[in-house]
């Protein structure tokens, strides 16, 4: 097998052949929560009760974490020699792959104890995976073959099946298929897991393919250790998708969140890149974690766990951030217009309108509102985006820049009726704005209508710039002051400007 396929787990590798990135790569310094664990974490999965368990490759146990709480339940939890990866089944119990000892440990996720006695498999199993029908599907690097386990005794079904050459891990797709690296091979494995037998020929893929997950489109995501990129997999007709993804330096676990963000770790430069299942493009730039990241899981409340087996911890990292709208979404190329922002998961966030960043940023407690003020732009279309710990999220063209003083003009129709010739003006006082740069009426705006210094109220103005106030109880004390003034008191766009309305006798 080749030496760099991998990166992290001795035992496996001479300590030669152990990449310099676990002594020479820096630790970052994080914004993000950061959780200590056993002696080198490798792998991860989160119980639908959201609790999260961390497997220790050295020092033989399970760490327990309350993903609610970001804290470390009870005391690790012995396992078997040298455990990689786990999988929780819809039981709830956890499988441990014990490459050292050749079996798996089951975990009751309820109690957080052992149950029975190890289960025997094949040599230097690695990577677990639950297929729909319950059974849990074992690679075994040292033997090339996946062994079956039946959740519901705890027993192997049938006799191991042979795939490629030091399958890693495994991943069961929504069909029931299971998808198995290659690692020695830079292929994949398709294991019809009603029948438990091997579909098609192999898939050729990224080089030193590490991990593999699923999408909610069905499609499979895996990383090529060696070639840093992900390989995109039509499940359904078990044939690439597209070129591969570009991702960090050394991709090895990677997970999908529900909403289609799959989280690449890269052992190598320390980061976690971050796909759009939806587009397979990047998105943002990468999440700075832990050293020599290795595994990803995704909890229910959305949070990501990454297993850093360099530093010995976990990251959490937030949800992913979503922006719905900005509030207005227009305003002067001098920048100071206040703005309302509203998505979700946006706790910690900066804010840049056309690549500048925004200033007197506050985010509400909830992370569903952000108020700020826009800089200055040049004059068009820019793009609003949030960044968080989580991710990033984007308006494209949310925000429209203008020039910064139109004058305006307001004119006031008079008080009362003209009988000749006639017209009627009375029991409304109206008054029309218009923008004298772009020569339109401006709707949506607030006219003040006062007499002397009483105000008989305010109205906006409509699609054809005029505003209307009823003057049926106010029009004695109009008449007292010989008419009324409308105003209207400017924009960050709109200068000010006002007008009179006399009173006119019959």
């Amino acid at each position: 097998m080749s030496t760099n396929l991998q990166p992290g787990l001795p035992g496996l590798l001479s300590a030669t052949a152990l990449p310099a990135a676990r002594t020479a790569a820096p630790i970052s310094l994080l914004a993000l929560t950061t959780i200590p664990v056993g002696d080198q974490p490798v792998g991860v999965a989160v119980a639908a009760n959201g609790i999260a368990y961390v497997t220790n490759y050295l020092s033989n146990d399970v760490t327990v974490i309350n993903t609610a709480t970001d804290t470390v339940v009870g005391v690790p939890i012995p396992v078997g020699t040298a455990p990689v990866g786990v999988a929780i089944a819809a039981n709830g119990k956890a499988y441990v792959a014990n490459s050292g000892s050749n079996d798996v440990t089951v975990i009751d996720t309820t109690t957080n104890t052992v149950v029975g006695v190890p289960i025997p498999v094949g040599l230097t199993p690695i990577g677990v995976a639950i297929a729909p029908n319950g059974n849990a599907y074992v690679t075994n690097t040292g033997d090339n073959t996946v062994t079956v386990i039946n959740t519901a005794t705890d027993t192997v079904v049938g006799g191991p099946i042979l795939v490629g050459n030091f399958p890693y891990a495994v991943a069961v797709a929504p069909n029931g298929n299971a998808y198995v690296t290659n690692s020695s091979d830079s292929t994949v494995t398709v294991i019809n897991t009603v029948t438990n037998t091997v579909v098609g020929a192999p898939i050729p893929v990224g080089a030193g393919p590490d991990g593999v997950a699923i999408a909610p489109n069905g499609n499979a995501y895996v990383s090529g250790f060696s070639s840093n990129n992900v390989t995109v997999i039509n499940t359904v007709t078990n044939t690439v998708v597209g070129a591969p993804i570009p991702v960090g330096t050394g991709p090895t676990g990677l997970a999908v969140a529900p909403n289609g963000k799959a989280y690449v770790a890269n052992y190598v430069s320390n980061d976690v890149t971050v796909i759009d299942t939806n587009t397979n493009t990047v998105v943002c730039t990468p999440i700075p974690v832990g050293t020599n990241p290795f595994a990803v899981a995704v909890a229910p409340n959305g949070k990501i766990y990454v297993a850093n087996q360099g530093s010995s911890d976990v990251s959490v990292i937030p949800p992913f951030p979503t922006l719905t709208s900005i509030s207005p979404n227009q305003g002067p190329t001098t920048g100071g217009t206040p703005v309302t922002l509203l998505g979700t998961n946006l706790t910690g966030a900066t804010v840049t309108i056309g690549g500048n960043p925004a200033t007197g940023v506050d985010v509400n407690p909830g992370g569903t509102a952000i108020h700020a003020f826009t800089p200055a732009g040049a004059l068009g279309p820019a793009t609003v985006t949030v960044t968080t710990d989580g991710g990033c999220a984007s308006l494209v063209n949310g925000f429209t820049y203008v020039s910064a003083s139109h004058a305006t003009s307001l004119t006031a129709t008079p008080a009362l009726a003209k009988l000749f010739p006639p017209h009627v003006y009375f029991p409304f006082l109206t008054a029309t704005l218009k923008d004298l740069v772009t020569g339109l009426p401006v709707p949506g705006q607030t006219i003040t209508f006062k007499t002397g210094t009483q105000v008989l109220g305010t109205a906006l103005t409509d699609a054809q710039g005029t505003a209307k106030l009823d003057e049926t109880l106010t029009f004695p004390l109009i008449l007292a002051h010989g008419g009324y003034d409308a105003t209207f008191a400017g924009t960050g766009t709109l200068l000010p400007s006002s007008a009179h309305g006399e009173v006119l006798t019959p």
